[in-house]
């Protein structure tokens, strides 16, 4: 329909409107300068306790705390969490002197008849002594035997040395991130340069 004949009737054009800081038509409009309202985060607070070189969560139970440990594996856990008679509380819960108690239990766990099978050292080579370490001293003791294997030339100090899968692992497809990839490696080719004096004919 012409522009005349729309005025004729009456018809006049609505001037178009343009809404800054609103979303599209079809939309809820919301306005950019409109606050958004959110929930404060709530910040949990970590209570820290310090049992056996270790930093522990001190909202976890005992049995579940000790895990952590270096050295403490799970049967040991449940052996040390029934022979502890504080057994049920939280870490936080206890006191100075149950800390010490459950550290000793953890250290020296013979002398609370908790069978040997479960010790990481048993009959030492130097010693021949059953024993059970934790933290540091796992860490320094397996350090020395390592090194001690390595100064033997043993195929397990080798692979040690190497950066190697030590057990008998396959290293063509897994454990390349340590070892570095072991693929083809092709050099670039160079572009050939003509020689100086032009093409002899």
């Amino acid at each position: 329909m012409p522009e005349e004949v729309k005025k004729a009737k009456g018809e006049q054009e609505k001037p178009k409107v343009e809404v800054k800081g609103k979303e599209k038509e079809g939309q809820k409009f919301k306005s950019k300068d409109e606050p958004v309202l959110t929930r404060p985060k709530v910040e949990k607070k970590i209570q820290i306790v310090r049992v056996a070189e270790t930093d522990l969560n001190g909202a976890l139970a005992v049995f579940q705390g000790i895990k952590k440990i270096k050295g403490v594996s799970f049967m040991l856990a449940n052996a040390v969490s029934q022979v502890c008679p504080f057994s049920d509380k939280k870490i936080v819960d206890l006191s100075e002197k149950e800390i010490t108690d459950l550290e000793d239990i953890i250290h020296q766990p013979e002398k609370y008849s908790i069978p040997s099978w479960l010790f990481n050292r048993r009959r030492d080579p130097e010693t021949n002594q059953t024993s059970h370490l934790i933290a540091s001293q796992l860490q320094f003791i397996t350090g020395m035997d390592i090194n001690k294997l390595k100064k033997m030339r043993a195929y397990k100090g080798i692979r040690h040395g190497l950066g190697l899968p030590v057990r008998g692992q396959r290293t063509k497809s897994s454990g390349r991130k340590k070892s570095g990839s072991v693929g083809v490696k092709r050099k670039k080719e160079e572009p050939k340069v003509a020689p100086a004096g032009g093409i002899k004919k």
